[in-house]
């Protein structure tokens, strides 16, 4: 569907998101080298409109089913007439108990009316680029099946519980920027925000979150784990990965969206999708995967495990090869993450930014035999794990 981006933002993926790299951080997606070109374009020009898919949205959130109870969820990134966010929960009220739903969007989507075609009615959606807030605190079964469909959803916004608004914005941001005075509001009013926010600001958006102590559930790409800021939250256990993390997921993106890579590329019933590597799932509610044990056999030896020339640490290729009988300091690759149970290993840094680190150890690349590895996070196994 369309998470729509405030803001300058668009839903995209790593979302509406695309944190864009700083410096010599090259924080890009794992696609191939004509898909890298593809999205540093993008980020370029600040096209960060990419749309989340709904299975996607249902995949995930399925494990948060009982935290999200009674609870008002902000989709602050999102026009309800496109974003499959707003449609999951808009769908999924009742059967989800939440208390109250609310979305906002910055301008008119380009694709406005084409993925729900019933929104799309007269009087209900602002027309032109103005930006606006819904706010959903009922939706009722009026046609009595027992059940929540498009058309029950179509009905609700004309419903006295529930309203629509344009939004105006500030000196310092326009309207629906999820930094606008209107757009905080809306968020202190929030207990959980779900959406798929700008990669170009990804990290402004993480601190705002994390600073308004607010439950998240958010796309991004797995390269931030290692931008400044988003790492110290990751470090300092605000904030981890989700559940359906990794592997190829595909994103609707405008038509007239240029994408490169022709396998990267697909057109279904007219509509244009683009693919991504390295997506994942940032959140700092529970889930049980965060318990999981990593499965562990290998045995320490230098011959395998060679030291880092500037690191009082060992190098460890894959996640699978992490010794269980070396207690030292590791550096692994970025995918521990998604494996990682804060009960066994402790994350003590990483091999990018040395702005992360106050004690100015850790941030420098990683260096064996003269060459620099790829990105490494450093861990440590904790005492009686």
């Amino acid at each position: 569907m369309a998470d729509r981006p405030t803001g300058r933002q668009a839903d995209r993926p790593t979302g509406r998101q695309a944190d864009r790299p700083t410096g010599r951080q090259a924080d890009r997606p794992t696609v191939s080298s004509a898909g890298n070109r593809t999205l540093s374009k993008a980020k370029k020009d600040k096209n960060d409109e990419f749309y989340t898919q709904l299975v996607d949205i249902e995949n995930e959130l399925r494990h948060y089913r009982d935290q999200l109870r009674g609870k008002t969820i902000f989709c602050n990134c999102d026009d309800p007439f496109e974003s499959n966010f707003f449609r999951y929960f808009a769908l999924n009220f009742n059967t989800l108990g939440l208390k109250k739903l609310i979305a906002t969007c910055h301008v008119k989507s380009s694709i406005a009316g084409a993925q729900l075609p019933l929104f799309d009615m007269e009087g209900l959606k602002p027309e032109g680029k103005l930006p606006y807030a819904i706010e959903i605190n009922a939706v009722p079964d009026h046609d009595g099946d027992g059940a929540t469909d498009l058309a029950d959803v179509e009905y609700l916004l004309r419903h006295d519980a529930n309203s629509s608004r344009p939004l105006e914005g500030d000196a310092d941001y326009s309207g629906g920027d999820f930094r606008s005075r209107e757009c905080v509001a809306l968020l202190e009013e929030a207990d959980i925000v779900v959406t798929n926010p700008p990669f170009s600001l990804f990290r402004e958006y993480v601190a705002q979150l994390v600073d308004y102590g607010k439950q998240f559930l958010i796309i991004g790409n797995q390269n931030a784990i290692t931008y400044k800021g988003v790492f110290t939250f990751i470090k300092n256990n605000k904030m981890w990965l989700g559940i359906d993390n990794g592997g190829t997921k595909w994103f609707r993106v405008p038509n007239d969206y240029d994408i490169q890579t022709e396998s990267r590329k697909k057109i279904k019933d007219g509509v244009k999708y683009f693919s991504m590597g390295s997506v994942v799932w940032f959140t700092n509610m529970d889930n049980p995967k965060r318990h999981d044990s990593i499965p562990l056999f290998k045995k320490y030896s230098s011959a395998e495990y060679p030291a880092y020339d500037n690191y009082d640490a060992i190098d460890v290729a894959r996640v699978a090869d992490i010794p269980i009988d070396y207690d030292g300091v590791m550096g692994v690759p970025i995918t521990f993450l998604d494996k990682y149970n804060p009960e066994h290993f402790e994350l003590v840094g990483s091999n990018r930014d040395v702005g992360q680190d106050p004690s100015g150890v850790y941030g420098r690349g990683s260096m064996l035999h003269g060459k620099e590895t790829f990105k490494r996070l450093f861990i440590r196994r904790k005492t009686g794990a």
